[in-house]
């Protein structure tokens, strides 16, 4: 070969080696273009966290079931304003349910500012909630796609799934987070209607919609239902709450053991007293919530922002080697 050839071609790979780096060079800053809600922010000053948030006595109030998280005094934090994302779901599409407010509401407001997009489902008369929902998820360069409808019913909850997966584009999260509880002192008080509405609310719609969505789950999609930890310390006056949130703890490590076989992982958060709309709704006498959550070490409720992180956690690719868990978030009371 002529040794100008040599040369000349010695310098287009030099070159091309260049051009290549200099691509891998820009990548990140490209990447931090998005929206500055999904950016790494530095963190907060340290705090004494019993200090961060409202304690109690809260206010008497009260208001008809489902209840609304824009009523409530002191307004819950979802994260709406603190929470920034670092692109830890970047591509991800999730579905959560019950993602008007409380936790659920947390959850998308994070997944949103983590990259993904995500489709929540509610009641028609949440509808105000998860409005605010959708424009959060959107402001942070997402797709939203809202769904509301009654999972008690079976044929719904295999349309949400429809409807999730043909508006996300696919689905490779699913969060069961939606839930009903009302407080009653004595077994008595519960009718038959009112425990079914419960246990259809908790547990069959979690059963009807995982099924659903098995089938468009790819390896490496994360479950995670929302229990409590009222199914390890289950309180006279939440019977049949408490029964539903122990299935789940159960049915999730059950699940975990099928789906690992098609490479899905399943957990569980047990979440402790969280400050959300199912308190002001039914699900407090009005003298536990006033002093709510005021028995924790931290001497107050949790706020779903706090706990939005774990969820993250667990629906990310950094969490792969954990299926078949339970994770509590209950104020330094130690369960699960």
């Amino acid at each position: 070969m002529n040794p100008n050839d040599i040369s000349t071609s010695r310098r287009k790979l030099m070159q091309g080696a260049a051009v290549t780096l200099a691509a891998a060079a820009a990548a990140p800053a490209l990447a931090q273009t998005d929206s500055s809600n999904t950016q790494a922010a530095s963190p907060p000053p340290l705090k004494d966290p019993k200090q961060l948030y409202p304690k109690p006595p809260f206010q008497e109030q009260s208001q008809p079931w489902p209840g609304l998280a824009g009523k409530m005094t002191p307004k819950p934090d979802h994260g709406e304003d603190s929470y920034k994302g670092n692109n830890r779901l970047a591509g991800r599409k999730a579905l959560i349910t019950g993602g008007d407010s409380g936790i659920g509401r947390a959850a998308a407001i994070a997944f949103a500012r983590e990259g993904a997009d995500v489709a929540i489902n509610y009641l028609p008369d949440e509808e105000p909630d998860a409005q605010d929902v959708v424009r959060l998820i959107r402001e942070a360069g997402r797709k939203a796609v809202a769904i509301p409808g009654d999972i008690r019913n079976e044929a719904f909850c295999r349309e949400l799934v429809d409807k999730a997966v043909n508006g996300l584009g696919g689905l490779d999260i699913l969060v069961n987070n939606a839930a009903r509880q009302q407080s009653h002192d004595s077994i008595m008080d519960i009718s038959t209607e009112q425990f079914d509405w419960t246990l259809k609310t908790n547990l069959y719609a979690m059963f009807w919609i995982t099924k659903a969505a098995i089938p468009h789950l790819p390896e490496g999609a994360a479950i995670i239902n929302t229990a409590s930890v009222v199914a390890y310390d289950a309180p006279a006056n939440l019977l049949d709450y408490a029964l539903t949130k122990a299935g789940i703890v159960n049915f999730s490590k059950s699940l975990s053991k099928q789906l690992i076989k098609q490479g899905i992982r399943v957990n569980a958060v047990a979440p402790g007293p969280f400050w959300t709309p199912l308190q002001v709704s039914g699900g407090q006498t009005m003298e536990k919530l006033k002093s709510f959550g005021g028995d924790t070490p931290l001497g107050r409720p949790g706020q779903p922002a706090e706990i939005a992180p774990l969820y993250v956690q667990l629906a990310s690719t950094e969490a792969s080697y954990v299926t078949g868990q339970v994770f509590g978030a209950s104020g330094g009371r130690g369960e699960p």
